[in-house]
């Protein structure tokens, strides 16, 4: 299963090596539209990276609606929690469009890790990054959801 054309995040996060070996345990899976992929506070068992298609990352808000902190796309990484113990979901993700996606076994993956020190070291950094992304992200929806006067002027 080539990567390069389908997760540009990925190719500039990791050697070719490593991205050859997480392919190799890769499947594709197709979601309908409205399909839940998780749940906040569910156990993170799997991770995906989006083919085609939209899913929005949700996060729960007592008396409200879940608010939707961010959407991902084409070559976006769906999921971080399954690298963290205690590997429960953080946020919930919905398939918004119908969305192809590559989706990793948790499990397998961090046991590669640990076999292989460098590859641990290639997949905590990006997997990091996004994380530092997204948590940026929601912060400045959250404000415009619920901040008085929104996130513009505030640093």
């Amino acid at each position: 299963m080539t990567i390069t054309t389908a997760t540009p995040r990925m190719v500039q996060a990791l050697s070719a090596d490593h991205r050859g070996r997480l392919m190799g345990i890769a499947r594709e899976v197709d979601f309908p539209q409205e399909t839940r992929l998780f749940n906040e506070g569910r156990r993170a068992d799997h991770f995906w990276i989006i083919r085609t298609g939209t899913v929005a990352l949700d996060l729960s808000v007592p008396g409200r609606r879940a608010a939707i902190v961010e959407r991902l796309g084409f070559g976006e990484l769906v999921g971080w929690s399954w690298l963290f113990k205690p590997y429960i979901w953080k946020l919930g993700a919905t398939a918004e469009t119908p969305v192809r996606a590559y989706e990793f076994d948790a499990t397998a993956v961090r046991a590669m890790c640990a076999d292989d020190p460098e590859l641990g070291r290639e997949v905590g950094r990006w997997v990091g990054n996004v994380l530092a992304h997204r948590l940026h992200s929601t912060r400045i929806r959250l404000l415009d959801l619920y901040a008085p006067y929104g996130s513009g002027g505030l640093r």
